[in-house]
């Protein structure tokens, strides 16, 4: 069965630096687009970052633009999110997300662009 499995969360104080890792199974990853999400206590989950099959395209929402960047290794199965000067306000549990390869699609900015999530893992930064 499908499966992302999302780890590297934690507590980290104002300005340091995670990275968040997420193994998939069960569906075609290197042909899947992908992304990460977050969701904050009573807020809306938002859209992070995404990046197509190849890498060669990727996009970020303006508030972790400069900060964060997506990555992926297509031979292991795994999408990352390294996220540097981290802020109190990027306190949230976070998503990654998994897009089923469809025709002319590259990167996807919208939830509902996407089939597979993951259980998420919390992020907690400190002031």
């Amino acid at each position: 069965q499908v499966q992302l499995v999302e780890s590297g969360g934690g507590l980290v104080q104002a300005g340091g630096s995670l990275t968040l890792t997420c193994v998939a199974s069960g569906f075609a990853f290197s042909h899947a687009a992908m992304g990460w999400f977050r969701q904050a206590p009573g807020k809306e989950r938002e859209f992070l970052a995404s990046i197509s099959w190849s890498s060669a395209n990727t996009y970020y929402t303006d508030s972790v633009k400069g900060r964060f960047a997506i990555s992926r290794d297509n031979a292991k199965n795994t999408l990352y999110l390294q996220m540097n000067s981290l802020k109190p306000e990027d306190t949230s549990v976070y998503y990654c997300a998994a897009a089923k390869e469809r025709t002319g699609v590259t990167v996807v900015l919208y939830e509902g662009g996407y089939d597979y999530w993951g259980q998420g893992t919390q992020v907690t930064v400190s002031s």
